[in-house]
């Protein structure tokens, strides 16, 4: 039996936290991790350091809130999806009723890496709607920008405040719809200047080629292979399901890779392609999901000159 305010419902009951201190952080998170325990429930907390530690202090000793290690977690979108359904279908296996889960993204995702994470926060709706999850994600109106707290609003079905109440958001979009709307492509400053490479219908094995002409020694030997790998499923998708003409470039920066793909066609028609694993009825979709696995950041981009793949190895910050 469900507890609170996710008392009823079926599935995922998926919530944000705008906050603007510790004070309206703590007010809302405090009592929805300590009912979790009160009421026997998995009480789990996924923050930064610093977050974390702010909440550690102000629950009573041995609370039996659970903290998760690190923000290895928020690497990479699929990963975060991949660790989050294990450790919730463990919670189930144990007989779970319901699982209260707060977390937050690493300021850095807040940045020109966003757009995937927006992403996710949208396709979650769906992959984890299959467990009795409440969760609250925390996001710092001091920190993040307004388009940032645009598109939350936009992914999370209601918001909690610090009074208690709970209050769904008029702007939220199903997933699906979401995921499918065009979106610009913040420009990665390296694309200012010449490419490094440019190729017209390239075959897999002379893109894998070209981005070996790229690495210039700045990358891990590991970090090249995802991306060699990221780009040869990249452009045989392209071949197989976009239309022609299909150009490849590649920029090669001091601490990164750079390279976009871009065809005439729509790009895949599944909207969760790269984060949940590629279904049957998928073309193109297992390529994606690899790519979302390979590299450090994947940027997708539909447009009247059709769809475009950037993929990302290296440091994929640059300032927005």
């Amino acid at each position: 039996m469900r507890t609170g305010a996710a008392a009823g419902h079926t599935g995922y009951f998926h919530e944000a936290i705008f906050f603007d201190s510790d004070e309206h952080l703590l007010a809302v998170v405090l009592p929805f991790l300590l009912g979790g325990v009160e009421a026997g429930e998995p009480a789990v907390v996924g923050f930064g350091q610093r977050n974390a530690d702010l909440v550690r202090r102000a629950l009573p000793p041995d609370s039996g809130v659970t903290f998760l290690p690190g923000g290895d977690v928020y690497a990479r979108p699929t990963a975060a999806i991949r660790s989050y359904r294990q450790l919730l279908a463990s919670y189930v296996a144990d007989g779970a009723q319901q699982i209260r889960i707060v977390g937050e993204l690493p300021t850095a995702a807040l940045g020109s890496t966003w757009d995937w994470w927006a992403r996710y926060e949208s396709a979650i709706n769906h992959t984890y709607d299959d467990f009795p999850l409440w969760s609250m994600c925390a996001y710092d109106t001091r920190i993040a920008s307004e388009q940032v707290l645009e598109d939350v609003a936009r992914t999370h079905p209601r918001v909690a405040l610090p009074d208690g109440t709970h209050l769904p958001i008029g702007v939220y979009t199903e997933p699906r719809s979401y995921l499918t709307e065009p979106r610009p492509m913040l420009l990665d400053p390296v694309q200012r200047s010449a490419p490094m490479v440019e190729l017209t219908d390239p075959t897999p094995a002379q893109a894998r080629a070209a981005v070996y002409t790229a690495d210039r020694g700045q990358l891990p030997a590991d970090d090249v292979e995802d991306l060699v790998v990221a780009v040869s499923e990249t452009v045989t998708n392209a071949l197989r399901h976009g239309r022609p003409p299909m150009r490849m470039s590649i920029w090669s920066a001091d601490d990164r890779i750079v390279v976009a793909v871009n065809d005439a066609g729509e790009g895949p028609a599944d909207p969760f392609a790269g984060l949940l694993p590629a279904t049957s009825g998928s073309p193109g979709g297992l390529g994606l999901w690899i790519s979302y696995q390979s590299c450090n950041h994947v940027a997708m981009h539909r447009g009247p000159e059709g769809f475009t793949l950037r993929l990302t190895a290296g440091n994929p910050h640059f300032p927005v």
